[in-house]
């Protein structure tokens, strides 16, 4: 559908839609067909077949991601690791170097620390608050700098305006995961980001059931990570397209509640005695406050905290705990909690944790949409 639409709630439910409608269907069929009828397509990439990303499902999917961050084109994948591993070695090759920032999801660390050096690939970490630092780690083989819209588990936020600056000024192509804030809060692209990568299994699909990512920008860029990703296979299956279609539908409407719940726990636990530190840029005393009002219209469903009593009091915590889940990933409709050091950068050494803020009592909070009031009167009781 080519109308243009203006406001994302517009946008996440009409964009990308079949026009006319298949078959006068309201929602889009599923295509499960792992092939299609040859139609006289002249590159191999063309070809309709499900490891080519271009079934319908993907086609009409990928169209309506793109409108939600004004961005020219979108590819789905089949996680969200698919999506940031695909578009840096889209990016990336022997010889290239790397600038990214110092505090990153444990996935993208281990590919970086891990698998990268095996592809002749350098990085240097920088300081996301200190852009006066980032020339002196440049080089003469630095190609692109990777960002963190909110960082994973601390949610720092970065001088994301000034990495975009610093790009632009020595030709790099900027990236960013925008998972935590999702498209509603806040869009890279329009910022001036390259490509903004998300795990669509959290806000975007919403509901816990699938695994899947998208790699969002400039329609070049996209191609080129579409051929790439045709190639590694991390392809999207036609099912999980539509639940993905369907889940980002009501993205606004959870967001908004995401938003407004977070905060409310996050200032709860901020004023109780058994709390030492609430990580979440909503709050005034957030060291990026600032900043993050400055670009997120919201500032999303996660936070992070760190107990008094340390490891032992995180344990206990979730022992007592009884609406949350303890489960990894986030952005579900239910709450969630986690240790990180177990869960999300249990790939990293203690060491490497240490180094960057992340204790083994932290706990991380996705917050659903169940009553807020239930939600802060759990958390009372079980730190009480």
């Amino acid at each position: 559908m080519s109308t243009n639409f203006k406001s994302i709630e517009t946008k996440l439910i009409h964009a990308g839609e079949p026009d006319p409608r298949k078959d006068g269907a309201v929602v889009l069929p599923i295509y499960q067909s792992a092939m299609f009828e040859y139609g006289g397509e002249k590159s191999y990439h063309d070809l309709k077949y499900i490891r080519l990303n271009n079934t319908p499902n993907h086609l009409a999917l990928n169209e309506k991601l793109a409108s939600l961050e004004n961005a020219e084109a979108c590819q789905v994948a089949a996680s969200g690791m698919a999506a940031i591993s695909t578009a840096l070695l889209s990016v990336l090759k022997a010889g290239d170097h790397l600038l990214a920032q110092d505090c990153l999801y444990g996935g993208t660390y281990d590919l970086l620390t891990q698998d990268l050096p095996a592809f002749g690939i350098e990085f240097d970490l920088i300081n996301g608050d200190d852009p006066a630092s980032w020339e002196g780690l440049l080089r003469p083989n630095t190609k692109a700098i990777y960002m963190e819209s909110m960082t994973n588990p601390l949610l720092q936020v970065a001088n994301l305006t000034a990495a975009v600056d610093f790009a632009r000024s020595h030709g790099l192509i900027s990236l960013i995961d925008n998972t935590f804030p999702s498209p509603y809060n806040f869009s890279p692209i329009e910022l001036g980001f390259d490509l903004s990568l998300h795990s669509c299994t959290k806000y975007l699909n919403g509901h816990s059931d699938i695994v899947a990512g998208a790699v969002l920008g400039a329609k070049d860029l996209v191609d080129s990570v579409t051929r790439k990703l045709n190639h590694l296979g991390g392809s999207l299956d036609p099912h999980a397209c539509f639940l993905l279609h369907r889940g980002v539908k009501t993205l606004a409407v959870r967001m908004k509640q995401h938003n407004q719940s977070a905060l409310q726990l996050a200032r709860f636990l901020d004023d109780h005695s058994a709390v030492a530190t609430v990580n979440y840029p909503g709050l005034v005393s957030h060291p990026n406050h600032e900043t993050a009002a400055e670009l997120f219209t919201g500032f999303s469903g996660m936070l992070s905290l760190e107990l008094t009593g340390g490891l032992d009091a995180a344990e206990q915590c979730f022992q007592r705990l009884r609406l949350p889940v303890v489960a990894p990933s986030l952005g579900g409709v239910e709450t969630l909690v986690t240790r990180p050091a177990t869960t999300s950068h249990a790939g990293m050494s203690p060491a490497e944790r240490r180094k960057a803020g992340i204790s083994d009592g932290l706990i991380r909070v996705s917050v659903g949409i169940e009553a807020i009031d239930e939600i802060i009167s759990d958390f009372k009781q079980a730190l009480d």
